[in-house]
Formats: structure tokens, sequence, C-alpha cells
């Protein structure tokens, strides 16, 4: 039997997204951000309000990059999401990342991260429905000692999930199935 429980905000797992942008000045800011997802093969959506100046960072610059958030830098996610960076300037150098500047959007690639995705913003969706950020994928990339036979090893990422329910993290890893092919069976 199942038993009623107060969120609603249950989708598990959400995944940690680093959300990287350039400040005004020229130094980095960066925003944990769980609600984001992909809208079409190159488009996303981030369910951002406009009050966070990553929001406004995106909207001036016309770019950001998103980072897939990993286990091995679950304080340094966590921190980006606890401190703003409207009361703590130093933010970013904190955490003791380092970054280099995309050459396709004017935003900062994280080193130490596995995988950044390069977007162009598009626009922003305020009205009750909006999704917030519509950004387009500009280009992937994945640190080479996370790839295997060409693709993605997906385990070695150790990539982070956010738990709605008790505020965790979670390690997301260990293959399953095979999408399009195991459903199969029941035919």
């Amino acid at each position: 039997m199942k038993k009623q429980i107060k969120t609603t905000e249950a989708i598990f797992p959400m995944p940690v997204l680093l959300i990287s942008t350039f400040n005004e000045d020229g130094t980095v800011d960066v925003m944990n951000a769980a609600w984001g997802t992909m809208l079409d093969r190159d488009m996303v959506a981030l369910n951002l309000t406009e009050t966070h100046r990553t929001v406004e960072n995106i909207k001036a610059r016309k770019g950001f990059v998103i980072h897939i958030a990993d286990a091995k830098h679950v304080v340094e996610a966590d921190w980006f999401g606890v401190i703003s960076g409207k009361k703590e300037p130093e933010k970013f150098a904190k955490s003791g990342m380092t970054y280099v500047k995309s050459d396709l959007v004017d935003a900062p690639v994280i080193n130490e991260l596995p995988i950044a995705m390069e977007c162009e913003f598009v626009e922003y969706q305020n009205d009750a429905t909006g999704m917030g950020v519509i950004g387009k994928v500009l280009r992937t990339s994945v640190e080479e000692a996370h790839m295997k036979d060409g693709k993605v090893d997906i385990d070695s990422l150790e990539a982070i999930a956010f738990d709605p329910y008790t505020h965790g993290y979670y390690k997301v890893g260990g293959r399953v199935g095979e999408a399009f092919r195991d459903g199969l069976k029941l035919k």
C-alpha cells in the first residue's frame, strides 16, 4: 500500500547540473541546478528563476555551460548550491576548481568536471508554464578517461543525482538493462 507524503517535487533521480557563466566583471559564477532537462536532441531547459545571478549572466552573455556533477566533487557541487554568488564574490575561487574559456560561447568550462555542454542562450520563458532558460547545445565534451570504445562510460563518471525526499546525493551507476531492446521481450 502506498502512503501519501507532503512533497510534490518527487521525481528521482534529479540530475545535479552545475551551470557556469561569467559575471559582469569577468569572474566565474557557478550554480547547482537540479531542475534541468533535454527538450530536444540539441536543446536544454533549466527551470531557474530570474532572481539568480546565473540567469542574469546567461541573458547578458548569451551563453552558459552545463556540467554533470560527479561524486568526486560532491562538496564543490553542494557549495555551488548553498552559497550565493551575490553574497560571496569569491565563490568559485574558494571551490579550488579551475576553468578555461569556451571558444564557442562567452562562458567558462570547468576543468575538473567530466562532462561539459556548451550552450547558446535561446530565450527565457517566464509565464506560468514557462521552462525558464532555454539553450541550444553547441558542443558536448567528455574527459577521455570516461570514454570506452568511443562512447561515454557512464559508470566511470560517477554522476550524482539529487534526492528530493531526504535532500541527499546519490551516485548514478550500474547498468540494469538495454534501452530499446529489453521491452521487446514482452512482444
